[in-house]
């Protein structure tokens, strides 16, 4: 087992949203504490973001957001199913809703991330190594089709998918979350074989449910990160499996650190979240640049990489 090999992509998620969030990002990423970033392309620091990742090399991908704040299609921004009364998208709860009750344009869908992705190139420069969804929309019914075509067709090779191992024995999680993050994972499981169809990858084990915010801990990343690696090799035919040996196994974890978010500042064109604002960001950013954690990868043999070292 010790000679298991693991890369660890610690993902920054929220790039863009505000210049404090910003900060944090880059600070975590200097100290050696995340790996790789996902930019919202409609957050109101976008392009001050995208700058900084340019100087700084972080690797950084498309956080596509249907959820949260204006869109960046301009044919969209003033008639179309993706928004509500106040002219903004729908929400965490209120997209789902929505898409339940066969409220949303699933071509409007599909403008929208292609318009997220030509911003993201011209921001960039680059077309995303990979690109997931804000608030996991992008394993939803229906737009997890085509949130896959526009992967398809750009070329993007790498998304999320957040089936995270142990997430049910977590009991420091409250029901009403609890219920959220199950929704999530039925979603990812009902999304792998149309993910697959369109020869999309994505990393073998995905870890960020359980430790967001104030559950954020070294030990909770710890023991996340052991019992996803236990898992991962007793799916495996035997122990003495020599093909396991030099096996690498790949890993995501999902972070949201930064400065809070002070308002008026920040959000995607209607001001910041709750969870911007609140101390679980700071929370989460002093967590992740302690130096035991790092030392900890170091002697794991776990290496920190991106989705273009995959």
């Amino acid at each position: 087992l010790r000679m298991l090999q693991v890369k660890l992509i610690i993902t920054g998620d929220d790039f863009g949203y505000c210049p404090r969030r910003n900060q944090g990002i880059v600070e975590c990423f200097l100290a050696g504490a995340i790996s790789n970033v996902s930019l919202l392309v409609n957050g109101s620091a976008a392009a001050d973001a995208a700058k900084l990742a340019r100087r700084y090399s972080i690797p950084i991908g498309l956080h596509a957001n249907l959820s949260e704040g204006s869109p960046v299609c301009e044919v969209l921004k003033t008639n179309s199913s993706l928004l509500n009364q106040d002219g903004f998208f729908h929400g965490k709860v209120g997209f789902r809703t929505a898409l339940s009750r066969g409220l949303l344009n699933m071509s409007e869908v599909k403008q929208e991330l292609k318009a997220q992705v030509e911003l993201f190139h011209e921001l960039t420069g680059h077309l995303p190594p990979h690109m997931d969804g804000h608030q996991h929309v992008h394993v939803l019914p229906e737009v997890r089709h085509v949130f896959a075509e526009v992967l398809e067709e750009y070329g993007i090779k790498y998304t999320r998918v957040p089936v995270e191992p142990g997430l049910h024995n977590c009991d420091w999680i409250p029901p009403s979350l609890m219920d959220f993050y199950l929704g999530v994972e039925e979603d990812s499981f009902n999304t792998v074989d149309v993910f697959t169809k369109h020869g999309i990858r994505w990393p073998d084990i995905y870890i960020g449910l359980s430790t967001m915010g104030k559950n954020m801990s070294v030990s909770s990343i710890w023991s996340a990160i052991n019992s996803a690696i236990l898992e991962v090799t007793s799916r495996a035919p035997s122990p003495a499996h020599p093909a396991l040996q030099s096996r690498t196994v790949t890993i995501e974890l999902m972070v949201h650190p930064g400065y809070p978010s002070v308002p008026p500042v920040g959000g995607c064109g209607e001001g910041p979240d709750d969870f911007s604002q609140s101390w679980e960001r700071l929370h989460e950013l002093q967590t992740l640049i302690k130096p035991e954690l790092q030392s900890h990868y170091k002697s794991r043999n776990i290496q920190l990489c991106s989705f273009r070292d995959l």
